[in-house]
């Protein structure tokens, strides 16, 4: 039995759990293991061998061990999070080895030291299923797309979700506007604007402002209105790992950070108006988003003339040739509301925010909040015959999606006309 002693590489943030187990002799699979775990701000115990104590054992989130120790542990007590590191991942012995101790990847270093890092970091947030990510995209000017957002994540937290708003578009005029909290303390979109890799989720999320018990990413008032690609990226993985529901408002026009937040979204909602020409406009913004998401619905909005000369929201559905998710009524107390600093959806009674109450009232049903899909298998983990998930499983708990391969998690929860007048579903 060997005993376990912590390293001093790195620094446990005050509210993360434990970080992992190393098992290892190897002096330079060692300082690689600890280099990661610093990135990851984790900070490891060592040992050489199994742990004397029980305990010692079945604690830590996550246990990598080295190939050379690899053979003293056979025989001893299954756990979940076992890694087990080499020199060659396709080494037969090693993959035995894996076998006999239920290791949920085999992976080599230099390849999967990126994958490592996230999972060390997954396991010491304690992250777990990724968050139900919907996205919010006007099919016109003026469609309404920030209000029918905003009324979305206002919903989600009144029925006690952990709930992410981001402002997805840089010239929307603000969400904490809408929500009336511009000057509530927090950062907004240029404090995370070098982002790049990995962004602590929960860090993310208490860096923010809270309005109306939900978490909400906006722009500041100054003049920089443009969001890297990679710093989206990163940010939209994070409040992804978050877990709960998160809602984004996405510009019609997509450019390269636009494309990268919709690639992690599990279900878009086009917001358009009953007009003809305002079909016209969306039958443009159509192509563009969906060359990066795979589930796009249309929310057909009501307007002042909608019994007189509007179109049928079946119409608006059919132009588009989209799915019909719902309709929201026109709701004529809802500019004053917003004058009055009321946000939208708070009203539960109005059209909007009955809307939205059927909308997560579905999700809840189908049992699809939380969880899109992951990326790709990443260099140097070998899925498949061996122990770990089946191939194509490629990051742990609460990873991301990757631009291009999302699978909606609430794909089938409507028919193409699945919402009446009311805004209730059918």
């Amino acid at each position: 039995m060997a005993e376990t002693t912590p390293s001093k590489a790195s620094v446990r943030a005050g509210e993360e759990r434990g970080g992992p187990l190393i098992i290892t002799e190897d002096e330079r699979l060692l300082d690689d293991l600890l280099r990661l775990c610093a990135a990851a701000g984790a900070l490891p115990e060592v040992a050489h061998g199994l742990p004397a104590r029980k305990a010692d054992w079945e604690a830590p989130p996550l246990v990598i061990v080295g190939g050379d120790c690899a053979p003293r542990l056979l025989g001893c007590a299954r756990r979940a999070g076992v890694i087990l590191t080499g020199g060659d991942a396709d080494d037969p012995e090693l993959w035995r080895e894996a076998v006999a101790l239920g290791a949920e990847r085999v992976l080599a270093l230099p390849d999967g030291e990126r994958w490592l890092a996230d999972r060390i970091a997954d396991a010491v947030e304690g992250v777990g299923p990724p968050a139900l990510t919907v996205g919010v995209i006007g099919g016109c000017g003026g469609a309404g797309a920030s209000t029918l957002a905003g009324a979305l994540a206002v919903t989600a937290a009144r029925t006690g979700r952990r709930t992410l708003l981001v402002d997805g578009d840089p010239l929307g005029g603000g969400l904490d506007v809408l929500l009336g909290g511009e000057k509530e303390k927090g950062l907004r979109w240029p404090a995370f604007a070098e982002s790049r890799g990995r962004v602590a989720c929960g860090a993310l999320a208490e860096s923010l402002p809270r309005l109306h018990a939900l978490r909400v990413l906006s722009w500041d008032r100054g003049a920089d209105v443009t969001i890297p690609p990679a710093a989206m990226r990163a940010v939209m993985a994070a409040a992804r790992r978050r877990g709960g529901v998160v809602v984004v408002d996405l510009p019609r026009r997509v450019d390269e950070a636009a494309a990268e937040a919709l690639g992690q979204v599990d279900m878009g909602l086009l917001l358009i108006p009953t007009e003809l020409r305002a079909a016209a406009a969306a039958q443009r913004v159509v192509p563009g988003v969906q060359k990066v998401l795979g589930d796009l619905r249309v929310v057909a909005r009501g307007t002042p003339g909608r019994h007189g000369h509007g179109l049928p929201p079946d119409e608006i559905a059919r132009l588009v040739e989209l799915p019909l998710a719902g309709e929201v009524p026109w709701e004529a107390s809802l500019v004053a509301d917003l004058a009055r600093g009321v946000p939208p959806g708070a009203q539960v009674r109005g059209p909007l925010a009955r809307f939205c109450a059927g909308f997560w009232g579905r999700v809840a049903e189908s049992g699809s909040e939380g969880g899109g899909a992951g990326p790709a298998e990443p260099p140097g983990v070998r899925p498949g015959s061996g122990p770990g998930p089946e191939p194509g499983g490629g990051q742990g708990p609460g990873a991301g999606s990757r631009a291009g391969a999302v699978s909606s998690p609430v794909a089938g929860l409507m028919g193409s006309r699945a919402a009446g007048r009311d805004g209730g579903w059918s």
